[in-house]
């Protein structure tokens, strides 16, 4: 028996810009919904030679020629930019829409988490929609009634206090927290994941991520879309990057990410200048990295200090402004830091006039590329400038690899732990 659970062949997906795509009837849904309980299922289309009917109308290619095999409890993460076909693909996948061409081969009941709370209903209480929702998923009522309390617990007590007072009472947030408890405790063997880790707070994000690396561990078959880098290294060991509906890389998952994080950052440059802006009352002119003797470079060595230079003007007389750094690796911001951490009498007053500000960024830096952002912002108030992803730089392995091996790309973790030690031999 073959071990392949879905086999991808030249999937393409074709929309007409503008085009108005109806809902399926009651009727069509559950045929649907019969064929898709089958072991094996092929999703295909009667026409593979699809030729637009309106030549002079605008279309898109939302996938073309997609091709991928995924073995019985492989966990892929699929990544790209917005547009990159990411979700069209999973919607294919879990039989919401038909490819254009080429079809998909699934072994196995699949589940899908692509938009959570989908079926829920205001008017019912929790403890309805959890049986609602469920349904609509595709679990059984023994399912539901065996895994009930277990669906409440994860939901948290504030949910459990209400889980019998209408939804339409409940919190944004509590309406997510139960979508999801619902849909992560899906059986699949299958599971499609689309963006629906980012629910919640902080604390809640980690129980879901928790219950995400349970499934993986489980031996099921996982396809999980994010934009989250972190979660895709920690839950994946092969990813899928997808461009324009193409796969334009499928292997490993740190190097996919980084191709991804390389093609999607800023040019790599030194500085970086803006054109002057005098709506603004503070506004960032100028943007440059350089060496400790402050040297224009874009690459350094691993214990070389990188020093950031930023050039601003005040042009009224400002109280609580502040100039705002962010450096981030591989899709994880390391950190923000503010020209007013160690000058407070700047947050007081600043007149004034044409600024430059240098800091020295965290030495050593791990071996990689990174990326600088850049904010100017009135305490609170909205931000006045935001620059996103203003310049990039690359820190490499020239000279000290040999004797900090803790530097090097390959190396787990984001930041090198030059730590002193301290080691005493017990005789006794």
């Amino acid at each position: 028996m073959s071990d392949i659970a879905i086999r991808a062949e030249n999937l393409s997906k074709l929309y007409r810009l503008g085009q108005f795509v109806g809902y399926n009837t009651l009727r069509e849904s559950l045929v649907n919904a019969f064929h898709t309980s089958f072991r094996r299922r092929r999703t295909a289309v009667a026409n593979p030679a699809y030729e637009p009917q309106n030549p002079d109308s605008e279309y898109i290619w939302a996938l073309k020629d997609v091709s991928f095999e995924v073995r019985q409890g492989e966990v892929i993460g699929i990544i790209g930019r917005n547009g990159a076909g990411k979700t069209t693909l999973l919607k294919i996948l879990c039989r919401i829409t038909n490819p254009t061409e080429g079809y998909a081969e699934i072994r196995g009941r699949v589940g899908s988490l692509l938009e959570v709370g989908t079926g829920f209903h205001p008017e019912l209480t929790g403890r309805e929609n959890i049986y609602l929702n469920g349904a609509v998923l595709g679990m059984k009522k023994k399912e539901l009634d065996r895994k009930f309390d277990e669906i409440v617990d994860f939901a948290g007590e504030m949910v459990k206090n209400f889980i019998d007072t209408p939804l339409k009472r409940y919190s944004s947030g509590m309406q997510v927290r139960l979508a999801f408890a619902v849909a992560a405790h899906l059986e699949p063997e299958i599971l499609l994941v689309d963006e629906v880790l980012a629910v919640g707070d902080i604390a809640f994000q980690r129980k879901c991520l928790g219950k995400m690396e349970d499934v993986t561990k489980k031996g099921r078959t996982v396809l999980f879309v994010s934009h989250n880098m972190g979660m895709i290294k920690t839950l994946c060991e092969r990813c899928i990057l997808l461009e324009s509906g193409k796969i334009i890389q499928d292997g490993e998952t740190s190097q996919v990410i980084s191709k991804y994080l390389t093609e999607s950052a800023p040019a790599k440059g030194s500085e970086q200048s803006f054109p002057e802006d005098k709506s603004k009352s503070i506004q960032i002119r100028r943007v440059a990295v350089m060496d400790e003797e402050l040297n224009l470079k874009t690459q350094f060595d691993v214990f070389e200090q990188v020093t950031l230079e930023i050039e601003y003007e005040v042009r009224e007389e400002l109280i609580g402004s502040v100039v705002v750094i962010g450096l981030s690796r591989e899709g994880v911001e390391l950190f923000r830091s503010w020209d007013t951490d160690h000058n407070r009498e700047l947050l007081n007053k600043r007149l004034p006039g044409y600024y430059r500000a240098r800091v020295n960024l965290p030495c050593p830096l791990k071996a990689g590329s990174y990326i600088i952002s850049a904010a100017t912002m009135i305490l609170k108030r909205e931000a006045i400038e935001r620059i996103r992803e203003v310049l990039s730089f690359e820190v490499e392995e020239i000279s000290s690899v040999l004797t900090f091996p803790g530097c090097g790309r390959g190396a787990p973790g984001v930041m090198v732990a030059d730590l002193a030690w301290e080691i005493v031999k017990d005789d006794n």
